[in-house]
């Protein structure tokens, strides 16, 4: 079989929300691609997290939309079939941001929010962002356990240290901390790594309470769709 006919369809991807996390997004399609002998087909947009932060802080989500849908619409000329976002706080515009893309996006709040429900957990704890902790999955997962004030603050915190790449070990220990206390505490049946960033510190191998990654359920849809 040539190259071409190992191609699937092509993904536009929204990257630079932080580098890390769409280098992490392109070096798991690639991998899912060669392991069953594929040439993956994508184009990356850089999107910047500072101004996707503003939009989000400003409840502005008709801007974030425009301000997204601008990169899509730019990926949809060169080809790309549909779209996804490699961060889960964008995603806070998804109702905005489906009306006026030309292109079908994949919601990773949807796809994790199916996972939860398919594994029968009631009670969830989330990792990520402010934005994310404090809306619950931006209404994705009412049933996910609220930390409090403080906890949600310092999370959100060293969240954006470990965008920024300075993240020092004792702040991972941190976040093993509170998910401990979410678990302990809380009755957490698992904690979500609701930021692409957390995936490539906090693992299954390095972690002693159930961990769900949401953008390994997130990089597993858009792959099934490219190769479909």
């Amino acid at each position: 079989m040539s190259a071409a006919g190992t191609e699937g369809r092509c993904l536009g991807l929204i990257g630079g929300l932080g580098p890390g996390a769409t280098v992490h997004y392109y070096r798991e399609i690639v991998a899912a691609h060669a392991a069953q002998g594929r040439v993956p087909k994508m184009l990356i947009a850089h999107a910047d997290v500072g101004r996707v932060y503003a939009f989000a802080g400003a409840k502005d989500y008709d801007g974030l939309a425009r301000y997204l849908n601008g990169f899509i619409e730019s990926m949809a000329a060169g080809g790309a079939e549909f779209t996804a976002i490699v961060a889960a706080t964008p995603h806070i515009c998804t109702p905005q941001l489906a009306a006026v893309s030309p292109l079908p996006l994949i919601d990773m709040l949807a796809e994790v929010a199916a996972a939860v429900r398919g594994r029968g957990l009631e009670r969830v704890a989330l990792l990520g962002t402010r934005f994310t902790l404090e809306t619950r999955l931006f209404g994705q997962l009412e049933e996910a356990i609220m930390p409090k004030p403080d906890e949600t603050a310092r999370i959100g915190d060293i969240y954006g240290e470990l965008v920024a790449g300075r993240a020092a070990p004792a702040q991972i220990d941190e976040l093993r901390s509170f998910a401990r206390t979410f678990v302990k505490r809380d009755g957490a049946q698992a904690v979500l790594l609701a930021g692409t960033d957390l995936s490539g510190v906090l693992t299954p191998d390095n972690c002693d309470f159930p961990v769900i990654d949401c953008a390994r359920i997130h990089i597993e849809a858009i792959v099934r769709r490219m190769i479909g």
